[in-house]
């Protein structure tokens, strides 16, 4: 499963815990940055994007949205803390968390 991850300067220990689970390619873009916004290019080998909320400039999450909307790719919205990305994965029912 290929999951790209916006926010976040470091994901720590969250990248790890995502590889145990299932996750076979995993990108990540920071989403601070202006440029960021033109370096995510969803497509359909994408299985989820997971965007931590407390790190992201507003139009690229816009952007990603629109992205995921399109090709129909399940967005999960959570803090940047494994506890509440697990939660938000398990009650996406996107892996057993």
């Amino acid at each position: 499963m290929s999951v790209v991850v916006i926010g976040g300067d470091h994901l720590g220990h969250i990248e790890r815990k995502l590889y145990e689970r299932g996750v076979s390619k995993l990108i990540h873009v920071s989403g601070r940055k202006k440029s960021d916004n033109r370096r995510v290019v969803l497509n359909s080998q994408t299985a989820a994007v997971l965007i931590f909320t407390d790190y992201i400039n507003h139009n690229l999450m816009e952007e990603v949205k629109s992205q995921a909307r399109c090709l129909d790719i399940p967005v999960i919205f959570s803090k940047r803390s494994w506890s509440a990305v697990e939660q938000k994965l398990a009650v996406g029912g996107l892996m057993n968390a």
